[in-house]
């Protein structure tokens, strides 16, 4: 590859990056990171090649800290990425440009086959939240869930 493509690659991702990222931070549409010591429930997460999440709905109320814990039981790398539907297609779009893209953003985690990775977040406001793996052609097959997080009573 030569220099000048590489440093193209680079900056198209990470402008990527920030748009994403940039999305959560004016009005915390999704939430916010969560803290290790405040995790209120931990959730298993089960990725397949069925292109598929195990569950692909969850029911969560607002203010809670979540622990998702997710495994790759597939043979493909999977990632479980939360964030509105909006976000989750654009950024499927740079995935799809870029498919070697790697991410170390709270809200995401990027599982090798046999693996488990987590992702703890704290869901702010009450609504839906979406999740997806954005590895190219994952998504387009169906590969994607959602959280319903209910109002605090």
């Amino acid at each position: 590859m030569n220099p000048f493509r590489s440093l193209c690659t680079v900056g198209l991702a990470l402008a990527a990056g920030a748009a994403f990222a940039h999305g959560n931070e004016h009005g915390a549409a999704i939430g916010t990171p969560g803290k290790a010591g405040q995790v209120t429930r931990t959730v298993s997460v089960d990725m397949t090649d069925s292109m598929r999440f195990n569950p692909s709905s969850i029911r969560v109320k607002q203010g809670d800290t979540i622990r998702f814990v997710v495994k790759n039981s597939g043979q493909l790398k999977h990632e479980f990425v939360l964030g509105t539907e909006k976000e989750l297609k654009e950024h499927y779009e740079v995935m799809k440009k870029f498919p070697e893209m790697e991410h170390a953003d709270p809200n995401m985690v990027t599982v090798a086959p046999g693996k488990t990775g987590d992702v703890i977040w704290r869901f702010t406001k009450a609504g839906r939240v979406d999740f997806a793996c954005l590895q190219p052609g994952h998504y387009d097959a169906g590969m994607k869930g959602a959280v319903s997080v209910a109002a605090k009573h």
